[in-house]
């Protein structure tokens, strides 16, 4: 996951690509050319830049993982349950996947439910922290 995601000046950022022809973003990012196909730009792979998106949105849906996921995906030992969300980006308006915070269930969450992003830990070993994006509830303001 190294490069989809930054957070050097404390704010998490997802990192990704967009078309300076159309506006299109892409996540993760795209380095080829841009792929919507009402786009006017050369389709070279120029017209892309890299981006940093929004930070909030709202739950477009979501549900429990119960189950551990097949490698590549590690996880603590034991396997623990976790939330995910999709969530649809207030600017970009596009939906992104990550996991909820650890803590909050299906039960504390709503589709609408406004919400940002933050680091939270995927896993642990005798190296390092792994840290990941993670969506978290915000007060609407």
């Amino acid at each position: 996951m190294a490069d989809w995601f930054t957070a050097d000046d404390g704010t998490v950022r997802l990192q990704g690509s967009r078309c300076t022809a159309c506006g299109t973003p892409y996540f993760p990012r795209n380095t080829l050319a841009c792929r919507n196909p009402q786009c006017a730009g050369p389709r070279d792979g120029s017209e892309l830049a890299e981006y940093l998106f929004s930070t909030r949105g709202r739950i477009w849906s979501y549900a429990d993982a119960r189950y551990k996921p097949p490698p590549p995906y590690v996880s603590p030992e034991p396997f623990v349950p976790y939330v995910v969300a999709a969530v649809e980006l207030e600017v970009e308006q596009m939906v992104i996947l990550g996991q909820v915070v650890r803590g909050l269930t299906v039960d504390d969450l709503a589709v609408g439910m406004p919400v940002e992003l933050t680091l939270g830990v995927l896993y642990e070993d005798e190296e390092a922290e792994h840290t990941v994006w993670m969506w978290r509830p915000v007060d609407d303001q």
